[in-house]
């Protein structure tokens, strides 16, 4: 019971800051201005929870070009910290090479998850609100991902496959990765 309670509280307070970060690293590589200065702004939300770890970590990770790798690694320790505490609080007596190759690939499901919920916000508000911040906010998340599939997927008019076959391949995406987890 204390290794499950400990799981939901972990894996919340984990999925959100790391979740932050990995958005923080994907703005930056849309080269999203985050505007730490304006209140209405995406980045008033992500910069205070990433702000803490990512900051101290990009004095020794620098940048790649637009890829902010001091993000991207905040997120793998914060995850790879939770893999950490539930092993040993379940009784674990040593650190193993395994727990880093799983702490890759949560961070990859929380990538999916991530993506697999601004399809469906995207899906959703393309029905029901036009023209507000945050359906374009959204939208230039997710456009980069549809921009190849519609490229291949026929038109059909105001029917857009596209959202359907990027969440088809984001689940295959989490099926291949709960395999690997096994």
């Amino acid at each position: 019971m204390l290794i499950q309670i400990a799981n939901l509280i972990l894996q919340v307070l984990v999925s959100i800051v790391a979740g932050a970060c990995l958005l923080r690293c994907y703005l930056q590589w849309l080269a999203f201005n985050l505007g730490a200065g304006q209140s209405k702004s995406i980045g008033a939300y992500v910069l205070p929870l990433s702000n803490w770890i990512v900051l101290p970590l990009r004095r020794f990770v620098p940048s790649i070009g637009r890829f902010d790798l001091a993000s991207c690694v905040a997120a793998y320790l914060l995850i790879l910290a939770k893999i950490s505490i539930l092993l040993l609080i379940s009784g674990a007596t040593s650190i193993d090479i395994s727990w880093l190759a799983l702490a890759l690939v949560d961070m990859l499901n929380l990538t999916l998850s991530g993506l697999l919920g601004l399809v469906f916000i995207n899906i959703i508000l393309s029905w029901v609100g036009t023209g507000t911040q945050i359906q374009f906010l959204v939208s230039l998340l997710v456009n980069p991902l549809l921009t190849p599939i519609r490229r291949v997927i026929p038109n059909f008019g105001a029917l857009d496959l596209s959202p359907l076959a990027l969440l088809l391949i984001l689940q295959i995406l989490q099926i291949i990765l709960g395999n690997l987890k096994i």
